[in-house]
């Protein structure tokens, strides 16, 4: 193989393929990046087999040919290089080692065979439709913040995503939660994820989905079947096997019958609630909501630094009461919302809070509350 490739082509590609290899590897080829030369394109490809990234980079191709090359130090010596640089990659007569080549730079790295890469494509995909980028992003946006982290109950490391009817559109929709909160998104479906499979995307496949929607007038294709997803935007194809679990029953911890409205406004909210929980500690992040009409007060108390109170004018015309959150998903939920009013539908302080954006339909967040 001997191919020459602008160096800010190679490293753009380089960005998004070794985020996918770990640092660490019992199985020496999968810290290696798969470059294989063809016709007038560079393709690179990177998986841990649970993942795999591949993308095509145009390049002068001299000779065609593949090898496996460590990932993360491919990508530090291209992100070194001067800006506007050819590089030259060169693979020995032996096939054991690459040289690469831009300017006075020259670097030998040892190599694998491509031959031995692992492909984790096969198999059918049952369902493929297209949207916009931007939709793709907005619902992971609004619902990667809920997953949880809790390696026992694995299948909460994800985003579910299904297709359902909703006062009789089909929508498609996203939720996560990792049982304290809980985040739904949804949006028109589009044609051909009409009968899709539900399907958990696991965390780290939503990460790497959401640095590829960059581009907010592209579009994103998917393809769903049982037990993978595969998306394509631009040059670059993702493909992830899904979490093999059950989602459980959202809608049932959804409240229906919270009938105290409270409104106010998102920022000023927000900013209170982050300056009270200044005098919170890691453990206790607990505020407490004190609701009365036309008015809120927030306080923090923490026996070990002191205590912190502020009031801010709300929107809310039943009875008195308190309720405590965690300051940090409270955080998390008001940052989602996109309207400039924050709507609160409270039942009583031990049941779950409902929180709606006064400018989406399709978003909502569940927040159970904490004692205070």
């Amino acid at each position: 193989m001997r191919v020459t490739i602008e160096r800010s082509k190679l490293l753009k590609s380089l960005g998004h393929i070794h985020r996918v290899v770990e640092r660490r590897n019992t199985i020496p080829i999968l810290s290696n990046v798969l470059l294989k030369a063809e016709g007038d394109e560079l393709h690179l490809k990177a998986t841990d087999l649970d993942l795999e990234i591949f993308e095509k980079a145009p390049a002068m191709v001299e000779q065609a040919g593949s090898t496996t090359v460590p990932a993360h130090m491919l990508h530090d010596i291209v992100r070194k290089l001067p800006d506007g640089s050819e590089v030259m990659l060169a693979i020995s007569e032996d096939g054991n080692s690459i040289k690469i080549t831009a300017g006075r730079s020259r670097f030998t790295l040892q190599c694998l065979p491509g031959s031995d890469f692992p492909d984790i494509t096969a198999g059918e995909f049952t369902h493929t439709f297209r949207m916009p980028t931007t939709v793709l992003k907005g619902l992971i946006d609004h619902t990667q913040f809920a997953i949880s982290t809790e390696e026992t109950r694995y299948y909460l490391n994800g985003i579910f995503f299904h297709s359902v009817e909703d006062e009789g559109d089909l929508v498609l929709r996203a939720v996560a939660t990792d049982g304290h909160r809980l985040a739904r998104a949804q949006n028109k479906a589009p044609s051909g994820s009409e009968g899709m499979p539900g399907i958990i995307v696991p965390r780290k496949a939503v990460g790497e989905i959401q640095k590829l929607l960059e581009d907010p007038d592209a579009t994103v294709s998917l393809e769903v079947s049982d037990t993978k997803i595969r998306l394509s935007v631009g040059a670059v194809v993702l493909t992830s096997k899904l979490i093999d679990g059950t989602f459980p029953d959202y809608n049932r911890v959804i409240p229906v019958g919270n009938d105290k409205e409270l409104k106010m406004d998102r920022a000023s909210f927000a900013a209170a609630v982050d300056r009270v929980s200044t005098i919170s500690s890691e453990r206790g992040r607990a505020v407490k909501l004190a609701v009365a009409d036309g008015q809120i007060v927030l306080t923090v108390n923490n026996p070990e630094s002191g205590s912190a109170t502020e009031e801010v004018a709300v929107g809310y015309d039943s009875e008195p009461m308190e309720i405590g959150f965690n300051s940090r998903y409270l955080l998390d939920i008001t940052s989602q919302l996109r309207g400039d009013e924050a709507v609160f539908m409270l039942s009583d302080a031990g049941s779950p809070t409902l929180i709606r954006d006064s400018s989406e339909d399709g978003a909502l967040f569940v927040l159970m509350p904490m004692r205070v």
